[in-house]
Parts: structure tokens; sequence; C-alpha cells
């Protein structure tokens, strides 16, 4: 062969020895897969162990990211807005505000005179009168210090919520020295005396939804019906109820805003 002649060239490539098996790329696929599935876990035990109204929220979201629909709320608590209280939850509202009560030295030491119980409309707090006036000034309306500090601390942690308050006067039987003032215009004036404060200090417009006025005809200890205690303003927490449809008849029969019993036979003063 002729040494002239151009001889072809010849490239040898040699493949470098690959990582197979388990020292391939395809671990970490499956890594990533695992690492998906525990956050899923995780998620779905963490919702199991959340409240309703937190469950209620993220549902909502799920149906409706958009947030247009008018079931759950827009997430906007502080508004009165996103977190609703059903009768599930009306025991744990209860601890958190007697938490909130405890945790202010000034309300703590008359919260004897605070009762709270869950009822088939809510809840209802009752600020109990004593011997010595604690919450009212005897024989009118005017809020006393105890009065407002915890009427103003109930309109905080109420303004929270979006449910509806009913705000409630009661009396004692005892005589009052007037033939134009009885028990029904007292009761109803310190009821409309407590929606004042708290609509002042935060609940949202219209959260009250009721004012009413029962001088002593609902006593709360009816063996005695001269016990300081049945002097009481209840406020009322009323369960949430999903909207009505428009022109629903249940929703035109709602409650008559500011209503107040007729007046009577009344007697008695507190």
């Amino acid at each position: 062969m002729d040494s002239s002649e151009q001889q072809p060239v010849i490239i040898i490539k040699k493949k470098a020895a690959g990582h197979g098996g388990h020292h391939g790329g395809a671990w970490k696929v499956a890594y990533a897969d695992f690492v998906t599935a525990m956050m899923a876990l995780f998620i779905v035990l963490w919702l199991m162990n959340t409240s309703k109204p937190v469950k209620e929220a993220i549902a909502g979201y799920f149906k409706d990211p958009t947030g247009h629909a008018k079931k759950g709320g827009s997430g906007q608590a502080g508004a009165g807005e996103g977190v609703m209280v059903g009768k599930d939850d009306m025991e744990q509202l209860k601890d958190k505000l007697q938490s909130a009560m405890q945790g202010l030295p000034e309300l703590k030491k008359i919260s004897d005179h605070v009762q709270f119980s869950v009822t088939g409309e809510g809840l209802r707090i009752e600020l109990l009168e004593s011997a010595k006036e604690t919450f009212f000034t005897s024989g009118n309306a005017v809020p006393t210090k105890n009065g407002q500090e915890m009427l103003s601390m109930l309109a905080r942690e109420l303004s929270k919520l979006p449910n509806d308050i009913v705000i409630e006067g009661h009396t004692d039987a005892k005589p009052y020295a007037s033939t134009t003032y009885s028990n029904w215009e007292l009761s109803a004036d310190r009821a409309n005396a407590a929606r004042r404060l708290m609509e002042a200090t935060a609940l949202r417009p219209h959260q009250v939804v009721q004012v009413r006025g029962f001088a002593d005809v609902n006593l709360r200890v009816p063996q005695k019906p001269e016990d300081p205690s049945n002097r009481r303003v209840s406020v009322i927490v009323r369960y949430r109820k999903p909207p009505e449809s428009p022109g629903d008849p249940a929703e035109a029969a709602a409650g008559t805003k500011g209503g107040t019993p007729p007046a009577s036979h009344a007697k008695g003063h507190s």
C-alpha cells in the first residue's frame, strides 16, 4: 500500500461506566413521590384535629377558590366574616370569653357575677347584679365602671364573629316608686344602654338584631322574686345559620330588630 495514501482516521469512543441500578437517577423521582405523599398525610392529620370553622373555611376555598360563593366567608375574620360559630363551637367560644375575662384583673374579681350557658338559641352570657350594684347603678340604666369594662370586652371579642347578637334586660320584682316608669322601661333601657356601649366599642352595624326588655316576668330565681341576681342583662350569641335564598319565607320571618315586649302590669324597681 502506498504510504502516501491517506489512512482513514479511526476514533474509538469509550463509554464511561454508568451508575446503573440504585446509583441511577430513578431514586430521586421515587423519593420525591414519597415526600409528597408524606406531606399530604401530614396535612390530612392536621385537618382532622382542627376546629370546625377552619375545616369549613378550607372546604369553602376548594369549592369556590375565587371567593364568589357566600357560604363560609371571605377569610376576613377581623371583619366578622370567614369564621362561623355554630352549635358545636359555642363551648369553645365560652372558654375563650372566660379566659379573656380572667386575663383582666378588673374583671376577674367580678367573674362570679358572669354566667355562661349554651342554650337552644345560642351562647347566653348573663351579667348578674348583686346586693351592691355591679354592672348598673341602682334603679337606672347607667352602666358602672365594671359594666362598661365587661361590655367593652365582650364587644371586642364578639365583633370578630359573624353571628347575630341579641341583648336582653331583666329586673327583679321590687316595687318601683314611680307611676310613669316601670320595670318594663328599666329593663329595655338597660338592654339598649348595653347595645349602645357595645356598638360604640366594637360591634359591627346591625350585628345586634334584637333588644328585649322582660321586666320581672322571666325571673332567674322564681322562688325568690326580689333576689338581686334577677336583675341582669343577657347578651346572646345566636347560632349561625346558612344564608336563605332570596324571597325565602324563613328570611322574611326573621326576628324584628329593636323589639321589646309590650308594656303590661309591671311592678317593682331594680
